[in-house]
């Protein structure tokens, strides 16, 4: 078996009393078969177009080919170094698959300007732009990160003397706006599925293309998750989709935050790809399944919320009876390929228990709309509530500034947490230089008592921004910001990579706060790497 699952406690109870439902309603069958009424009538339509994912091992076989011929062109004349540009789903996918395959890959899902340096300099081990292949992901053909990643790399190209038509690769749904200019250009164009959404793309081209021409075993991973389709199909109480999903969503009072710990796996950064399925999936029409990625010593481990659910990622199921210490908690191990296509499963059977259509994503365009106003206004930057050790503090509600410091601001927003509440820290920086802020995550969960997730802006407004706007009311955020001299023109834009990332957080922090009532509290670093230990002596 490629997948195992075994409960205890709280969890293993409410698997049992909604299980036998699940199974006498061929739910697993149903979704095998394609019906689009499983998630009731108002999902029907988007549904009847967004389960390709269901045949996406089989759909993909024949692309396995056509990759790795591609691959053994581009190393023939010594192009060894890929570097993928895509948010959410088309990004985050094929890092867990080559990060487990331990193959190089550039992942550049960001607009911080000196993100975007670093991908088109590379470096001693990788190479530079002459060994370098840029694949641009986008399922809409018109997302803004990839079309400005795609316009640098052109330039950056030419600039060197190198054809831009024989270094880059387009992967898009049939007929995009980026699909039909690529192919007028004469790119080569990989289509994916257009019946499959972003984020349960990882067995389609936008996950199989980018790893595979960085080295990755495609057939292998592809074996791995048909090894496990026969067992999803069947309404079986045994069906580890089903027993996954009754332990995530089921449950009166229902635990509605779900906390992912790796515990030695060999899978590597499985949760972050878990967190963008269920939160986009789920986090809409005011309830959801809020994902909040852990360490085994994280705070929430020790002071146990009781509406956080513990799904622990482990390497061997038959050592599961060396874990009775970790009682309620979901314990999981599995192959990769078994891992997304049993998450996928779940993640949609829990979409209908919660009486969500989990393939739509109704709050993710305001972000979009609202940056995009910002870009054409630029307008002046609204002006801080105060200023401390560097660090400008702007806030949503004057009150949360009263104290005048950023431990005080902090411990303000905190007190505005529900009983049921979460802290969402946004970092829009350049993390390849401030990677050490994503510690910042375990302090204010110590500090704040609560759930606190951690997102890597603007990446996260394609995934996890959609549950922080269509799901419960009950988050509070911290964005935080860098201001740097490092500035990258966008060939054909009228704005800069700076300019957009300043857009993006802003844009975001105005949909949060104004549209839906939000709470935040943004806080820029003039120094950043001078200023990011105070930010951590504030956050204890």
């Amino acid at each position: 078996m490629s997948f195992r699952i075994h409960l205890s406690g709280h969890v293993k109870s409410v698997v049992e009393e909604v299980l036998p439902t699940l199974v006498a309603d061929l739910v697993a069958s149903g979704i095998t078969a394609g019906d689009a009424s499983l998630w009731g009538p108002d999902a029907e339509a988007e549904a009847a177009q967004r389960l390709g994912w269901v045949e996406a091992v089989s759909v993909s076989r024949p692309l396995v080919a056509e990759i790795e011929a591609l691959r053994d062109e581009l190393r023939a004349n010594g192009v060894t170094r890929v570097v993928l540009a895509g948010m959410g789903g088309s990004s985050l996918a094929p890092e867990v698959i080559a990060q487990t395959a331990g193959v190089p890959l550039v992942i550049l899902d960001s607009t911080a300007p000196g993100q975007v340096l670093a991908a088109l300099d590379g470096d001693a081990e990788t190479g530079g732009l002459a060994q370098t292949v840029l694949v641009v992901s986008s399922k809409s053909g018109s997302t803004v990160e990839t079309d400005s990643a795609k316009r640098t790399f052109e330039a950056a190209f030419r600039d060197v003397g190198i054809d831009p038509l024989a270094r880059i690769v387009v992967v898009t749904d049939p007929g995009s706006p980026m699909d039909q200019a690529a192919r007028a250009d004469g790119y080569r164009v990989f289509n994916a599925d257009p019946a499959v959404g972003g984020r349960y793309s990882a067995l389609t081209a936008f996950g199989l293309v980018p790893t595979g021409l960085a080295g990755v075993d495609l057939t292998e991973l592809l074996d791995e998750a048909d090894a496990s389709l026969l067992e999803l199909a069947i309404d079986s109480p045994e069906n580890p989709a089903l027993v996954l999903a009754a332990a995530i969503a089921g449950g009166s009072p229902r635990k509605d935050k779900l906390g992912l710990i790796t515990d030695g796996t060999h899978i590597v950064g499985l949760p972050d790809w878990i967190e963008q399925l269920v939160a986009e999936s789920t986090g809409k029409a005011g309830t959801g399944i809020l994902p909040v990625v852990l360490l085994p010593v994280s705070p929430e481990v020790e002071f146990a919320p009781a509406d956080l659910q513990i799904v622990r990622l482990v390497d061997e199921a038959d050592e599961f009876h060396f874990f009775e210490r970790h009682e309620g908690e979901i314990l999981v191990s599995g192959t990769l390929g078994a891992q997304l296509v049993v998450w996928e499963y779940a993640t949609a059977i829990a979409g209908r228990m919660l009486g969500i259509n989990p393939f739509d994503q109704p709050d993710v365009e305001s972000a979009k709309v609202a940056t995009r106003g910002l870009l054409d206004a630029r307008p002046e930057p609204t002006a801080p509530a105060f200023v401390v050790d560097g660090v400008e503090v702007r806030v949503s509600d004057p009150a949360l500034a009263a104290s005048g410091t950023v431990a005080g601001v902090l411990d303000a927003l905190w007190a505005q947490l529900p009983d049921d509440g979460y802290v969402s820290i946004q970092a829009y920086v350049n993390r390849l230089q401030l990677s050490q802020l994503e510690g910042l995550r375990e302090l204010v969960a110590a500090d704040s008592g609560r759930p606190t997730t951690f997102g890597w802006g603007p990446r996260f407004l394609h995934s996890t921004g959609q549950y922080h706007k269509g799901g419960p009311a009950n988050g509070v955020f911290v964005q935080i910001l860098e201001s740097t001299e490092v500035d990258l023109e966008i060939p054909g834009r009228p704005f800069t990579f700076g300019q957009l990332i300043q857009a993006q957080a802003a844009g975001d922090a105005s949909v949060l706060a104004d549209g839906h009532g939000r709470p935040v509290v943004t806080l820029t670093l003039t120094d950043p790497q001078a200023e990011v230990l105070s930010l951590f002596e504030a956050a204890q």
